[in-house]
């Protein structure tokens, strides 16, 4: 619930304005459809008592008739202003919420970054955040706005009717369903839990299936991973029923306090009638508000059906928006001509360093060269490099400053880092050079293309417009690889970290690369764990990495 708070707080600051102005016009709405029925309960009441007492014709029914119009036409309009003010600023809202979640995901340590899966993570995007967008429609506007209009309206009843109806109406109305929801929260929090645990892994099966099912048919697997995928949706059914009864049962105790605060209201105002304090007229206020206030307690129902999921909704969501404690807010000097210096760096793995202590200068225009066995470490003194990685021991200073106590966003400017793995998106092969360099223009996309000698292989095949699949499909791993440096090239970096860059392509392929990326960008430093001659060859210097 903690979480859920949070983070409710938090999207109530960026649409403050908006929502404040919804929340008026939510109790303007209630205000305006107790007054109405209250003010026609009266109305009918004092023309029958008119009529009955002989001077109907002195009765003025034009006021209380003009009032009733104005209450209808009125509670129309701010219901109209109230859904759009608050439905826009939801929605604006949940998508700074969505960027925001996605921007807390990959501002995260590297090794978390690792383990992330893209069905869980695509999960608590969409689903996640979808949840969470009723949490001010369905949860906190009707409750706050609910709330001040039944204190309100107790208060104007005690003061025109009588204080023991208002007081009837306050407890009855405030108390009573308060209860239903916190006893009925927890009743339901078991299967809202197993319903929405069962629809994610659903629907993390499914995204599963759909990237994995070509090998799932060559190995025979599909038939079964449909089966426990179908299961996962029928769990996920099988808790909504659950859920739908306890529903129902709300309902009924809903309507069973409006009963009951209404029968308390009548039989109060017929005391006080017989009594001679107040009239039959004055008296059918205090029951008419009361079954008018039925529609200020109504959302309890759907909020009862809904906090399970937005509970566990915000308990995946807020540990990834919280900012990292590694993360820096502070904005220190760089000198890109610094480069890049590492002092006795090593990396513990389970207490155990991982590889011999390196020390290396990467300046301006230089070539350096990481070998070693596969495993020995690299790719880990690569994401040091950037702070990606914290070095166990020694130190490391990126453009004069330590890469840890440097804002992402820093770094990103003046250093990229190219992986093994080709990370490209669904899209043209412009889009995906883009993500670089938005305002690059199309002979500079050519440019970078030639740099890497992708250039001619995609002019036969469609040139910047064509279209490629997940993570590049349509490529091969060679091809990808080149996409991503032609991107690192757009970039303009001072610093280039290459992992294996020329990995799937034959030698002298392999050559021309290298030189291209050299030409593309002769100002930087760059730092190449390799372990094909043609990465070595145009180093300046090699630094052997070792296991400890």
């Amino acid at each position: 619930m903690r979480d859920l708070l949070r983070i409710i707080i938090a999207i109530s600051r960026v649409e403050r304005v908006a929502l404040t102005r919804g929340l008026t016009l939510s109790v303007i709405v209630l205000a305006m459809g107790v007054a109405l029925l209250a003010l026609s309960g009266w109305f009918i009441m004092a023309t029958a008592a008119a009529g009955i007492a002989g001077i109907g014709i002195l009765f003025n029914v034009f006021a209380p008739s003009a009032m009733v119009r104005f209450l209808a036409l009125g509670r129309t309009a701010a219901r109209y202003g109230e859904r759009v003010l608050t439905h826009d600023a939801t929605l604006r809202a949940v998508s700074g919420l969505r960027v925001g979640l996605l921007r807390g995901l990959l501002t995260r340590p590297h090794r978390a970054l690792e383990q992330l899966r893209v069905a869980s993570e695509l999960n608590r995007i969409t689903a996640d955040t979808e949840a969470l967008d009723g949490a001010l429609l369905r949860l906190v506007l009707p409750a706050l706005a609910g709330g001040i209009t039944i204190v309100g309206a107790s208060l104007f009843v005690s003061w025109l009717v009588s204080p023991v109806v208002g007081l009837i109406l306050g407890i009855g109305y405030l108390g009573l369903p308060t209860t239903v929801f916190l006893v009925g929260q927890r009743i339901a929090k078991r299967p809202a839990r197993l319903a929405e645990a069962a629809l994610q892994v659903g629907r993390s099966r499914v995204v599963d299936l759909v990237s994995g099912r070509d090998d799932l048919v060559v190995f025979g697997q599909l038939p079964a991973t449909v089966h426990r995928t179908r299961d996962a949706f029928y769990r996920a059914a099988g808790a909504r029923a659950r859920l739908d009864r306890i529903d129902r049962v709300t309902g009924m105790l809903l309507d069973l306090v409006s009963a009951f605060v209404t029968v308390g209201c009548l039989m109060a105002g017929i005391a006080l009638v017989q009594e001679g304090a107040i009239s039959v007229a004055t008296a059918a206020i205090g029951v008419f508000a009361a079954l008018a206030l039925a529609e200020a307690v109504a959302p309890v129902r759907r909020a009862l059906a809904e906090i399970g999921r937005m509970t566990q909704a915000a308990r995946r969501i807020a540990p990834a928006m919280r900012r990292d404690e590694h993360q820096s807010t502070t904005h220190p000097d760089l000198a890109a001509d610094r480069g890049l210096v590492m002092r006795d760096v090593t990396f513990e793995v389970s207490g155990r360093p991982l590889f011999e202590p390196v020390s290396l200068s990467v300046r301006p225009g230089e070539t350096v060269v990481l070998q070693g066995a596969s495993g020995s470490g690299k790719s880990t003194l690569l994401l040091m490099a950037i702070g990606g990685l914290a070095a166990t021991r020694g130190e490391v200073r990126l453009f004069g400053a330590n890469p840890l106590q440097i804002p992402v966003d820093l770094v990103t400017e003046q250093a990229v880092l190219v992986t093994q793995r080709a990370a490209l998106i669904s899209g043209t092969v412009a889009a995906n050079l883009r993500l670089a360099a938005p305002a690059a223009s199309d002979d500079a996309l050519w440019a970078a293309l030639e740099a890497v000698c992708l250039a001619d292989t995609l002019r036969a095949r469609g040139g910047l417009g064509l279209l490629l699949g997940p993570r590049g499909a349509g490529l091969s791993g060679g091809e990808a690889r080149r996409l991503v440096l032609a991107r690192a090239v757009l970039r303009r970096p001072a610093l280039l970290l290459l992992d294996e860059p020329t990995e799937g392509v034959d030698e002298a392929t392999a050559h021309r690369v290298m030189s291209g990326l050299r030409q593309a960008c002769p100002d930087a430093a760059f730092l190449v764990a390799a372990h094909r001659a043609a990465e070595r060859d145009q180093a300046d210097r090699v630094i052997m990495v070792g296991p400890a």
